[in-house]
């Protein structure tokens, strides 16, 4: 970093979707910009979201789908910066698209695009960005100063101090460490008498313990599409059994709201009321055995392993030989199989954290700290979540824009 002989207008700590959206818009604004990322690499999480393909953001995106202890915070920002702005810049860079299951949109190729875009964008406004900065820590200047912050880095073994009028933090979260998430973002809240929420992993998979765990492993692998409801909340999306438990898109998404202790409920037949369907079946196909009729919509392998759980008696019987109340019986399993979670798979593999710092010592429309005037603080690190599907993505271009405008 011999060539910064200024010291920058705004440091920008994050290198993520949020920070580069925010180092190109200040830039836009004839702001000196430098970010600063602790990885060897900017982006990764960019690069690895959506199996590589980046879902971006969503045609639908409201409050609704976000988590925070405010529900209204983040309705500032995603009105001033919408997801038409995002596909507005792709559309731009030619970078070819698809709309997916629940109105999300992912690159046709490669979440490479992205990522270019974002650091070409940046180029183009004389943005710099330093890989490989480990932070040592923060100080507050004179009020009456050009600079208000002094930014203590080691950059290639070399210590250095840069000064700065606006510092941004966008640190990213705890969640999936390998890719650099981290709990820095906290700690400076708290140095500067912001509160931090009550911090777990979200859109993460779900562990279970004795008999379930069995169960899982056994059908891992085996994907199907279900409806899983939990704590008032309800997902519709596919189910993916793996070795340690439940995943897929339902789960990641059930998973924001289940807590330790609490139960969730599979149904198996989300469109079908499963005692009715068999009822009929009963008097239309009373010679068919129960397993039988159970694999026209269910896999093989997950039945079996249903009749030893649940009706073991029933193995082999004919729909005519069931009773009509065991029929409803075996419907009401299949509607609503009643699990409890063991756990989650915590940060190492949880694609967002849920907390952060609290959104109410924070400006709704600058991401600016109410109480420490040219502090930021945008995606992720704040006490904002949203649900699978591009939100989280749409929450890093919009807070990271909105307080590009003003840094």
């Amino acid at each position: 970093m011999t060539e910064l002989s200024h010291n920058p207008d705004v440091v920008i700590l994050g290198a993520g979707a949020a920070g580069l959206m925010c180092a190109l818009t200040a830039a836009q604004q004839g702001r000196r910009v430098l970010v600063l990322e602790k990885a060897n690499k900017v982006g990764k999480k960019i690069l690895m979201s959506g199996g590589g393909r980046c879902n971006f953001t969503n045609y639908f995106v409201e409050a609704d789908n976000y988590i925070s202890n405010n529900p209204h915070f983040c309705k500032a920002a995603l009105k001033r910066y919408s997801p038409w702005d995002f596909i507005g810049l792709v559309e731009r860079y030619e970078i070819p698209f698809e709309e997916r299951q629940h109105s999300q949109l992912f690159c046709l190729h490669s979440a490479k695009d992205i990522l270019a875009m974002l650091l070409q964008e940046c180029a183009q406004v004389g943005v710099e960005i330093q890989a490989q900065c480990e932070l040592q820590k923060v100080e507050a200047l004179a009020a009456d100063g050009a600079s208000r912050y002094a930014v203590h880095v080691v950059i290639n073994g070399v210590r250095r101090t840069i000064e700065c009028h606006s510092l941004v933090v966008a640190t990213g979260a705890l969640s999936i460490p390998t890719l650099g998430g981290s709990g820095v973002g906290y700690e400076l809240a708290a140095q500067f008498g912001l509160a931090v929420t009550a911090r777990r992993a979200g859109l993460v998979p779900l562990m279970f313990s004795d008999q379930t765990r069995a169960l899982c492993e056994r059908l891992s692998g085996l994907a199907l599409p279900v409806s899983v409801s939990c704590q008032g909340q309800t997902f519709r999306e596919n189910l993916l059994f793996t070795h340690r438990g439940m995943s897929g898109p339902v789960i990641l998404q059930i998973s924001n709201y289940w807590t330790p202790g609490a139960s969730i409920s599979i149904d198996l037949l989300p469109a079908e009321d499963a005692a009715a369907w068999l009822m009929a079946l009963k008097h239309e196909q009373p010679l068919t055995h129960l397993k039988t009729v159970l694999t026209y919509k269910l896999a093989k392998s997950l039945v079996a392993e249903l009749e030893v759980l649940f009706w073991p008696s029933l193995a082999g019987s004919k729909l005519a030989e069931i009773t009509d109340q065991q029929l409803r019986q075996v419907g009401e399993q299949l509607n609503h199989w009643l699990l409890k979670p063991s756990a989650t798979e915590g940060y190492r593999t949880a694609e967002v954290t849920l907390g952060g710092v609290d959104t109410n010592g924070v400006s709704s429309k600058t991401m600016e700290a109410k109480q420490q005037p040219g502090l930021y603080f945008i995606g992720e690190v704040l006490d904002v979540s949203g649900h699978l599907g591009g939100f989280n993505f749409q929450w890093a271009w919009s807070s990271g824009y909105s307080a590009g405008l003003v840094v």
